[in-house]
């Protein structure tokens, strides 16, 4: 009779257990959120709405992949669900629209944006203060220079770009012409990104260099008119030209104008910085030959590596090539479904966290580097990218073991 009670007891010891176990496992995936938002403040109106639609497309595109591979196993395969704002065309709208996102959407987990420096700069002051992490591809240092703690910037800073490419590019023009250069101009617009790159040139940068600057020259966009900029570099000419907009109307009127003027295909080697040089919109006025050879440095462009993503994009959304408009955001939402993942719950404040101590190895989706942060909030050893028009298409040149095609350096 003893034998019998306690095996009773034990059995019922044991189903109890069980039970008890059951019982905190559907405690706890009911706890689990179904979906975790995830923010894109991005234009997706006015002048900057191209690049704005090709990030929104990036994050589309990874959402889904996130989510077709089980979502975020940590909160018991919880989908990401894409909230997208439109930040506009102007710094006030962006800085409204951050503020209308942390107000209305107050269960974002994470978010990324805003495309341009100065949009970025405006959003992220709103942001900080609701302790909302964002992960950002845009350029300018000020962005994580100004002590904040839930701001990452995944791609290299635009003066950490401009001091990588530059022995890049005189060894390459060095290399195919026999000749270093020794001049340069600079005509950039007044964007925060574009005052950045140019910045680190002009103090120190271009002198490191051997190069004397002998035109410099800043404007307002959108350009009404290139006349008198060009004219300045017919006189002067410089051995390179570094041109820096951030609006596709006036990448064309200066190619545009420097062809009318005798200037254009290669003739004065003309080097960008930022993307609205290699966009599709591009080609839409300017001819394959006229950019032919065109070379610009982003943060980064669709390489070697993701060849299934561009082909994707490609057939989904009818793009051409992947900049780094896609494949930036792209990478974005899976650095934020890892931090979710480390963070083991949806909190912004988690999430936040988890970004600042991350250690997720080597990047895949943005050049070089790790999916590790600095104290300032940078990606550790971050990359840059060189892309060159060939044959009508904005093709990665460099780093080498990206590249897609070689660099060459276009005929006088």
């Amino acid at each position: 009779m003893a034998a019998t009670n306690k095996t009773t007891i034990t059995r019922r010891t044991l189903l109890a257990g069980a039970s008890g176990t059951l019982i905190a496992s559907r405690v706890w995936a009911q706890q689990q959120p179904a979906e975790v938002k995830v923010g894109l403040l991005v234009p997706i109106s006015g002048l900057y709405a191209r690049p704005g639609t090709v990030m929104r497309e990036g994050a589309e595109m990874a959402v889904d992949h996130i989510n077709a591979q089980g979502g975020v196993k940590a909160l018991g395969g919880a989908k990401l669900k894409l909230v997208v704002l439109d930040s506009g065309d102007t710094t006030e709208k962006a800085k409204n629209a951050a503020q209308r996102m942390v107000a209305q959407e107050s269960d974002l987990v994470a978010a990324s944006g805003a495309y341009l420096s100065s949009f970025t700069l405006a959003v992220t002051e709103v942001t900080e203060r609701a302790n909302l992490p964002v992960l950002t591809l845009s350029y300018s240092d000020l962005i994580t220079d100004r002590g904040f703690k839930y701001v990452f910037q995944t791609s290299a800073t635009a003066g950490s770009q401009a001091r990588q490419a530059l022995p890049q590019i005189i060894k390459l023009a060095e290399t195919a012409s026999g000749k270093r250069p020794k001049t340069v101009a600079i005509l950039t617009d007044n964007t925060a990104a574009s005052i950045a790159s140019a910045k680190s040139m002009r103090e120190g940068l271009l002198a490191e260099n051997q190069l004397q600057l002998i035109v410099d020259e800043t404007f307002t966009p959108p350009l009404a008119d290139a006349t008198s900029l060009v004219q300045k570099i017919r006189s002067a000419k410089p051995d390179l030209l570094f041109f820096l907009p951030t609006v596709i109307s006036d990448a064309k009127l200066l190619l545009e104008k420097m062809n009318e003027f005798g200037l254009g295909q290669g003739k004065v080697p003309t080097i960008s910085f930022g993307i609205a040089i290699a966009e599709p919109d591009m080609l839409q006025t300017v001819s394959p030959e006229l950019l032919q050879g065109v070379l610009t440095c982003v943060a980064s462009w669709g390489a070697k590596g993701h060849e299934a993503l561009i082909a994707e994009l490609k057939t989904r959304y009818k793009e051409p090539w992947m900049t780094q408009n896609a494949i930036s955001t792209y990478g974005d939402m899976w650095v934020i479904k890892d931090a979710l993942e480390k963070a083991g719950k949806a909190d912004r404040v988690a999430v936040g966290e988890a970004l600042r101590t991350m250690d997720a190895g080597p990047s895949k989706y943005y050049p070089l580097g790790e999916i590790r942060f600095d104290e300032k909030g940078r990606r550790v050893g971050a990359g840059m990218t060189i892309v060159q028009w060939q044959s009508g298409v904005p093709v990665t040149v460099f780093p080498p073991e990206l590249a897609l095609a070689q660099p060459f350096w276009p005929k006088n």
